[in-house]
């Protein structure tokens, strides 16, 4: 169990995602300078605010997170931050603690079971066909930019199922599902039961 500082946000990082922030509450200025002030690996957990607003504190926080590497900061006017972090790995919160002077949790990592089952790399290869599939849809109604053809997941396996969480057209309802799964069948799995009802709105959309 490890004491970390929180990053709460109406939005699901995902292992392998990119979070791009504009920091400019104190309490999370103040959050930014602790983690560069300590020694070891600038990072902190990230968490879906399941009820309430992201500013001002009083919310309600989901139980599982991501752990957000920062890759890039720089400071702005008025002691504010830019920040580029990157999702590396799953972590469970076993209590929130006081908000003191910005919030934190008890964690432990929640790494994947069954992290290597065969046929995972068929499975994915399949999963990505159709996200690519729903992306282009969307992009036809209008709702999204570029080319799906292009878009790219990690050789990995495991880790490009948390790719293709992300790249798919949901909400962070569906993403906290995804983050959720016991491992990588598991997520696969639901991936395809939530692109059959995606699926089917953007077709019924595009009629």
């Amino acid at each position: 169990m490890a004491v970390m500082p929180m990053f709460p946000l109406g939005t699901v990082l995902l292992p392998g995602g990119v979070l791009p922030l504009h920091v400019f509450e104190p309490r999370y200025r103040q959050m930014v300078i602790d983690i560069l002030q300590d020694d070891g690996t600038p990072e902190f957990g990230q968490a879906l605010i399941t009820h309430g607003r992201e500013a001002g504190g009083g919310d309600e926080r989901a139980e599982i997170g991501t752990v957000a590497q920062m890759l890039q900061c720089e400071a702005l006017d008025d002691g504010r931050y830019a920040l580029v972090a990157v999702g590396t790995r799953r972590i469970r919160v076993n209590a929130w603690l006081p908000d003191d002077p910005y919030p934190l949790a008890d964690v432990d990592d929640w790494p994947d079971i069954d992290s290597d089952p065969p046929n995972l790399a068929l499975e994915v290869a399949a999963s990505h066909a159709r996200v690519q599939a729903a992306l282009a849809m969307a992009v036809e109604l209008g709702d999204l930019e570029g080319d799906p053809s292009e878009t790219e997941i990690s050789d990995d396996p495991l880790l490009a199922t948390y790719h293709l969480a992300a790249l798919a057209p949901l909400g962070p309802a569906d993403r906290y599902r995804l983050l959720s799964a016991s491992g990588p069948t598991e997520r696969l799995a639901l991936l395809d039961a939530v692109l059959d009802d995606v699926e089917a709105m953007l077709k019924f959309r595009l009629s």
